[in-house]
């Protein structure tokens, strides 16, 4: 597709703080469940897990954001999940962010390639994003988590 005629990109449509005190434990099954060729299930529980220690490593740095659009869907991100952002996590080379791009909030990795800075979308329909220094740039934080509904 030429970039002319590439789609527009907004990929931020909410934003949640984490907030502390509440605690669910759900059972914890410790075997695990193939993928592939079937096996009989123990009946065993290992324990609780609680999705808060599970998703959360840094309670007063972590938000919730839901995602609106399709330009990182090769990366299993899609429009209407709910991603996990830990704003205490360093970005490095190949990690997928939320960046503040003049204003605007998106999800993309982030791409250094021959001493430029790029915001790369893992969608082909989409072209990748110099960041040049006429723009306004910040990292705002690190996706460590996708949460999808299945559908």
């Amino acid at each position: 597709m030429s970039r002319s005629s590439q789609k527009s990109d907004r990929t931020i449509s909410l934003l949640r703080r984490v907030t502390g005190g509440t605690s669910l434990v759900l059972p914890f099954f410790i075997s695990r469940v193939a993928a592939g060729f079937p096996s009989p299930a123990d009946d065993y529980i290992d324990g609780g897990l609680d999705l808060n220690e599970l998703l959360v490593r840094h309670p007063s740095a972590t938000f919730f954001v839901r995602v609106s659009g399709d330009s990182m869907t090769g990366a299993g991100i899609r429009s209407g999940d709910i991603l996990v952002v830990d704003r205490a996590e360093r970005a490095s080379d190949g990690s997928i962010i939320i960046a503040v791009l003049d204003g605007e909030l998106t999800v993309k990795r982030l791409r250094f390639r021959d001493d430029s800075l790029y915001l790369v979308p893992e969608n082909d329909d989409y072209s990748p994003i110099p960041v040049g220094p006429e723009r306004q740039f910040e990292v705002w934080g690190v996706v460590v988590h996708v949460i999808h509904t299945l559908r």
